[in-house]
């Protein structure tokens, strides 16, 4: 099918996105719960992050690749969140053609970087667990920069592929964006051009980039639990289980949040976008919570900057 509007996307200089279909006096409510979880993700993240660099015991393969996931947790919501709170206060609600790419393209960028990131750690988890004796070893500096390196590599090359395929489109004349950001499908919606070629990459890259992270994520847990159901005591087992428990529990929330999403139906958009607020905005406000709760070190570490911060004092 060729172009059926008027108007290549060149003529297109802004988009409008719709956000959530409820009433005016709702968009103020909405407004206040993105902001106070977008300070949370800020202030938990931020926290992390200062934790990691400032505490050199943290100064481990495992807390060198939490404090890039939350630097990546607090980037993406940082692309998203904000531009969609002016736009629940504003009644243009547009975005300029060079910032929806941009958002697209930064967004792509560090989710798929996070799945990496993700992967690297579980890979990291089964040496620690797996071969203990052998963990300096394996899990020297130099790997870990060419891992996250590696993972920033893939999101850069992926986001290229997948910015420049969704705005290489013609639009039609409509120019309405029925989300809070510049999602490509929805924006592929409103296009007037063959969609074979965007189909055929986004296939791809789930292939390339979902597939490899989800089945090293997998083998190495069962590797690690095969590992740990052969310790004898049951207070060793606990003690392996507790090592991975915080990472488990930030890959089934990210993967199960973004599978959610593109699970439900295309007939239903507003539940899509209740789920895209979860891996936005509720992901990375949890991720901190996960590792600092469940993890005796951080709690330490927090423990002692509190405790010199009130004898400054």
């Amino acid at each position: 099918m060729g172009d059926k509007g008027a108007g290549n996307h060149s003529d297109v200089t802004d988009f409008i996105l719709v956000g959530f279909r409820v009433g005016p006096e709702l968009y103020i409510l909405l407004f206040l719960l993105f902001l106070l979880v977008y300070i949370m993700v800020l202030l938990g993240n931020v926290s992390m992050m200062a934790i990691i660099v400032t505490d050199s015991q943290l100064n481990t393969p495992m807390y060198f690749f939490l404090g890039n996931l939350s630097f990546i947790d607090l980037s993406y919501s940082t692309i998203i969140a904000p531009k969609a709170m002016v736009n629940f206060l504003s009644e243009k609600k547009t975005v300029s053609f060079a910032g929806c790419a941009a958002q697209l393209f930064f967004f792509s960028l560090f989710i798929v970087t996070e799945g990496f990131i993700l992967a690297a750690m579980a890979y990291d988890r089964f040496i620690a667990i797996c071969n203990p004796l052998l963990y300096s070893v394996h899990m020297s500096r130099r790997l870990c920069i060419k891992l996250v390196a590696g993972s920033y590599l893939f999101g850069w090359l992926s986001s290229i592929l997948q910015a420049s395929t969704t705005f290489s489109v013609s639009f039609c004349a409509s120019r309405v964006i029925d989300h809070f950001y510049c999602d490509s499908y929805q924006i592929e919606k409103i296009s007037c051009s063959n969609l074979s070629v965007n189909k055929m990459v986004s296939l791809s890259l789930a292939a390339l980039i979902i597939l490899p992270t989800i089945v090293v994520i997998v083998v190495s847990y069962m590797y690690i639990v095969t590992t740990v159901l052969k310790i004898p005591s049951s207070e060793g087992r606990k003690k392996a289980f507790s090592i991975c428990s915080s990472h488990l529990g930030v890959v089934s929330l990210l993967y199960g949040t973004v599978s959610f999403v593109y699970l439900t139906p295309p007939s239903n958009p507003e539940l899509r976008k209740v789920a895209s607020v979860f891996y936005i905005l509720v992901t990375p406000m949890l991720n901190p919570l996960i590792y600092s709760l469940r993890n005796k070190d951080v709690k330490q570490a927090l423990g002692k900057i509190l405790w010199e911060k009130k004898a400054f004092y």
